[in-house]
């Protein structure tokens, strides 16, 4: 009798794999796609923040010409727009510079002047915009604006 019930078992586990058979690829389909987003969100806010960290280099950048008794808006402006241009983007008119003249604590010793550098910068997002154009929502605005700000005590 042990004999004659194995070939049904090994039927039964015969017929329960053969109706499983595309499971992994629906599990597949499923996950896929939701990796590939995670993977793209990963890329895509790396790419901010790098663009982020190139602002702040060159707010730092302005703010070191800004502090020197020669160095004027003009000139400011003319070196946030090359350090930009050198840290891979693009320094058009959507980008604004502004030079404002400031005051900063020196503990005990009182205030003096300084130079404030806000750097502005329109970022837009490649893959994750027209992502989120096809699921309907707009929370993703086309150009997110970073901003950078520096200030330095001006040299007397």
């Amino acid at each position: 009798m042990a004999t004659a019930n194995r070939p049904r078992q090994s039927g039964t586990w015969g017929r329960r794999l053969r109706c499983e058979r595309g499971q992994a690829l629906i599990e597949m389909a499923l996950t896929l796609p939701l990796l590939l987003l995670i993977c793209v969100g990963i890329f895509e806010f790396g790419r901010a923040y790098q663009t982020w960290e190139v602002l702040t280099n060159a707010a730092r950048e302005g703010a070191r010409i800004a502090v020197l008794p020669a160095g004027g808006p003009a000139t400011v402006d003319a070196r946030v727009r090359e350090y930009l241009s050198m840290g891979g983007l693009v320094s058009d008119s959507s980008v604004l510079v502004d030079v404002n003249p400031t005051t900063v604590s020196m503990g005990a010793a009182g205030t003096t002047s300084a130079s404030q550098v806000v750097v502005s910068y329109p970022f837009s997002f490649i893959v994750l915009k027209p992502i989120a154009n096809l699921v309907g929502t707009n929370s993703l605005s086309p150009s997110m604006l970073l901003s950078a700000s520096v200030t330095m005590r001006n040299e007397q």
